[in-house]
């Protein structure tokens, strides 16, 4: 559907708007709203007033505050209570980010509470209501147009913050009041219904998910489906026998018993003292780097050749070598596939086979519910968690002969690549509904659609 667009344009005079609508007019922000940053911390006091604050994440993940958010509490003076109290309308946005695009993500005060205040590391805009509405300073604030002032005027290097001044200064486009209404009522609207498409696809992907990890867990610990094991030249119909092991269940009566252990020439970790990281040279990988059966090369960090001499000394994984996350994300399994110079740090577990193991069964049978909640079952640590690796190498493991394993790999690989295929596409048709949604609010809050002909069909 094509969006009207006004009837007249003139030129903004601002270089980030280009042309206006005729009756527009562009202004500096502080002209219509009183802009600040918080300095509230988080850390109570026996001599300050209990409070809620509303703090970077709350904001970051929420386009609107409201009371009954799970708000951080803690206390503050009744100065601080005065100057940080968030009124209904006030727009709040993140000051300070470790990633520049992360700059003024902005929420609106729906409906607020006494002792709601704004937390440290945001800024607070506060509207004058006869000249601009909270809701569509939401929206601008999300205009690629608004937002990208805020990143240019962000300043750091691994840290990046906003200027106080920064805030007021930046250009927005000022329709009338009446208008900013429309818009923010249309923009609400839309950008609802392509939020909840964006949910379903959501959803979607975690059935598939599902799917492919209940397909992975029946087939490594049941065999290949009647179909695939028929075209195979194996049993379709193969007996089942207890494996005494409650968390396994029964078995096919041909498979063996054995332990992780018994297929490996040894198992080991990174080193537990990760060395500083540079821009470039061989990568360490952390757990971060490992998922899905992949050992994710490109997203490792850099570490000298002088200090991956020192990480490779304890282990210096290779070809067929089997990666397990020990810590952070427990569990995630991933197969060295290529001959390239490496490292693993302390979250990382090393596992290498034996000539006659066939990593990539014992890999995908790592990745089957059974075995990966087992693995978080016998996960050791009070707050943070971590897997032993002696006790990964005891686990049994259900063994088909080399044969079926093979078989096995070979229809996991094809079946969960069709599924993965899906889940990419799923993927992409969300990506372009966000980058249309981002589109569709710069172009109402610049102008390019008039939203009077959508609102009060004129």
């Amino acid at each position: 559907m094509k969006l009207p667009v006004y009837p007249n344009y003139k030129p903004s005079g601002v270089e980030w708007f280009a042309e206006v609508p005729e009756h527009w007019t562009p202004k500096r922000l502080k002209t219509a709203a009183r802009c600040w940053v918080s300095n509230v911390d988080k850390v109570p006091s026996d001599d300050e007033l209990p409070v809620r604050l509303c703090n970077y994440t709350d904001v970051y993940y929420n386009e609107r505050i409201t009371p009954d958010m799970p708000f951080m509490q803690t206390t503050a003076t009744a100065d601080e209570i005065q100057r940080f109290h968030l009124e209904p309308g006030d727009v709040v946005i993140t000051k300070d980010s470790e990633e520049w695009s992360d700059i003024a993500v902005p929420a609106l005060v729906v409906k607020t509470a006494d002792d709601l205040l704004c937390g440290y590391h945001l800024g607070i805009t506060r509207p004058e209501k006869d000249e601009l509405y909270g809701a569509y300073l939401l929206r601008a604030f999300q205009a690629c147009a608004v937002n990208q002032q805020f990143q240019v005027a962000a300043t750091g290097v691994t840290r990046f913050g906003l200027p106080r001044s920064a805030i007021g200064d930046a250009w927005l486009p000022f329709p009338p009041v009446e208008e900013q209404r429309a818009i923010a009522d249309f923009l609400d609207r839309e950008t609802a219904r392509l939020d909840t498409l964006v949910g379903k696809k959501r959803e979607l992907i975690e059935k598939l998910k599902e799917k492919r990890t209940a397909l992975i867990s029946r087939t490594v610990t049941r065999g290949l489906p009647t179909e695939a094991a028929a075209q195979a030249g194996l049993n379709p119909h193969p007996k089942l026998k207890p494996s005494g092991i409650e968390w396994l269940g029964d078995i096919p009566e041909h498979w063996q018993l054995r332990r992780i252990g018994d297929g490996m020439e040894f198992v080991s970790y990174g080193f537990t003292n990760p060395m500083p990281t540079t821009d470039s040279g061989p990568a360490m990988l952390t757990a971060n780097d490992i998922n899905d059966g992949r050992v994710l090369l490109a997203t490792a960090r850099s570490t000298s050749p002088e200090d991956y001499a020192k990480l490779s000394k304890k282990s210096k994984p290779r070809l067929r070598d089997i990666l397990v996350t020990k810590d952070g994300s427990l569990g995630r399994v991933g197969v060295v596939v290529e001959n390239v110079p490496f490292c693993i740090n302390q979250s990382v577990a090393l596992l290498r086979p034996k000539r006659n193991t066939n990593e990539q069964f014992l890999a995908r049978a790592l990745q089957s519910s059974p075995y990966r909640e087992r693995v978080l079952f016998e996960a050791g640590g009070t707050t943070i968690k971590h897997i032993y690796i002696t006790r990964l190498a005891r686990m049994p493991i259900a063994s088909p002969p080399a044969a079926e394993q093979n078989a096995i790999v070979d229809y996991l690989d094809r079946e969960t690549a069709k599924l993965d295929q899906m889940m990419e596409k799923v993927e992409g048709a969300i990506e372009k509904l966000q980058e249309y949604r981002a589109a569709l609010i710069t172009a109402a809050v610049t102008g390019k659609i008039d939203v009077r002909r959508i609102a009060y069909g004129r």
